[in-house]
């Protein structure tokens, strides 16, 4: 048979594939760990999974088998991403020892590891008023960018119009470094983008839903400051423009790169001459007041922009944790060729394709990949891995065994990223 369903609990199964009609030609028998759930092998796309255990110290490379063929333990604890990079080095954000800032998925030190797990670049970005968590991505010229909390006190928050009087908030900045010279070559700071519509006496007030392109900063003001809680980012070279999954808000925001740091402290300048203001925000229009549009998120993790090499090259994948309905979602979306908020308008993307299943749920982490194939490689963060075609049947799944991941990238054998990290 070629689909295999609900594995029985043995070290290893054989699936002997006798559906075979050339006697001459034998089908060799499969091999699979007793982690792997289902498997059909003429639909899966055969590569290897970068399983990245969420905030862990180790992480594996593994086959569609289900057998580890690379391990890597590190000298400090994830925080969170990881990803192998074409010339077989590794990118990752790890855990700060004895930070100031400790929410969910606090980071602090960005590494560059080679092939072997020895520490080529290293940047400390944690002090008591920042640090960098969740996720990091490598540009095009080389340059690394991140996530990071900075510290508004609460004194200066409730100035600036933010209903607090007594906690300190931890919006986010996006931060550019050149690791050559470790020097910050651009930054954006979400408090710089804010409006309230509570305090009319109070710097930033206007009228919340006649101003998408700002943030409502009394959106969520969840107790320990962490009002916003972005946790995933993508790069668009085609349009110099940064995704940004901020979770509290159930939306992805859409940030000009092209700007300078000046520019994105203000509200005009760059490609699209809106300075550092959103230029785009999707997945929650009740965010902004706008009563038009349909809600898509409930939490929400990784904004993966399809790149022109892939399957739907220019929409973007967006785990949708559905935390209101206990079920999760993976959705593709059809973004605009040009970017348009407005007020009292519908800006949200159209639907073109989902997935979900009465088993897929997890409220936290997770995410998903296109795959060469047109498969979608899915993580479901406290069970493990999903692929599932176009059509939305499921051919591969993989069961992580208790442990909690926070995603995981898939890559062909003949990638650059596997033969440069030479292993086999």
């Amino acid at each position: 048979m070629k689909y295999l369903s609900i594995l029985p609990s043995i070290i290893v199964s054989l699936i002997l594939l006798s559906c075979n009609n050339d006697d001459d030609h034998p089908i060799t028998p499969v091999v699979l760990s007793e982690n792997v759930e289902v498997y059909d092998g003429d639909l899966i796309q055969n590569g290897y999974v970068l399983a990245i255990k969420n905030g862990s110290e180790t992480s594996y490379l593994l086959n569609k088998e289900g057998f580890k063929v690379h391990e890597w333990t590190f000298e400090e604890n994830l925080g969170n991403d990881l990803e192998i990079l074409s010339d077989g080095k590794l990118l990752g954000i790890f855990k700060s020892s004895n930070p100031d800032i400790s929410f969910g998925g606090y980071g602090g030190l960005l590494k560059i590891l080679n092939p072997d797990g020895t520490t080529e670049w290293e940047y400390n970005y944690a002090s008591e008023n920042t640090i960098a968590h969740h996720d990091v991505e490598i540009l095009p010229n080389g340059n690394v960018l991140f996530i990071a909390w900075e510290k508004i006190n609460s004194i200066e928050a409730a100035l600036a119009g933010v209903d607090t009087v007594t906690t300190d908030i931890f919006p986010e900045v996006l931060v550019e470094v050149n690791p050559s010279t470790n020097q910050i070559v651009w930054e954006w700071h979400s408090f710089d983008h804010i409006i309230q519509d509570k305090f009319n006496t109070l710097p930033n007030y206007g009228n919340v839903s006649d101003n998408p392109q700002l943030i409502d900063i009394n959106y969520d003001l969840v107790d320990n400051g962490d009002i916003m809680h972005a946790n995933g980012l993508d790069y668009d070279a085609n349009k110099n423009v940064i995704y940004l999954s901020v979770n509290y808000y159930n939306e992805v925001w859409v940030i000009d790169h092209s700007t300078t740091t000046a520019q994105a402290a203000s509200n005009s300048g760059g490609n699209y001459d809106k300075g550092g203001n959103l230029i785009y925000r999707f997945g929650n229009p009740e965010a902004y007041k706008n009563t038009q549009g349909q809600r898509l998120f409930y939490n929400n993790h990784f904004p993966n922009l399809l790149e022109d090499n892939e399957p739907g090259a220019g929409n973007i994948l967006v785990y949708g944790n559905g935390n209101d309905v206990s079920q999760s979602t993976v959705f593709e979306l059809d973004l605009p060729d040009n970017f348009s908020l407005l007020p009292n308008t519908n800006n949200e993307p159209v639907i073109v394709w989902s997935f979900t299943d009465t088993d897929f749920y997890f409220g936290r982490v997770s995410g998903a990949v296109r795959l060469q194939n047109g498969n979608t490689l899915i993580t479901e963060g406290d069970y493990g891995f999903w692929e599932v075609t176009p059509n939305n049947d499921v051919v591969w799944k993989y069961n992580g065994g208790g442990d909690i991941f926070w995603r995981c990238y898939e890559y062909l054998p003949n990638d650059d990223n596997i033969i440069n990290l030479d292993l086999f």
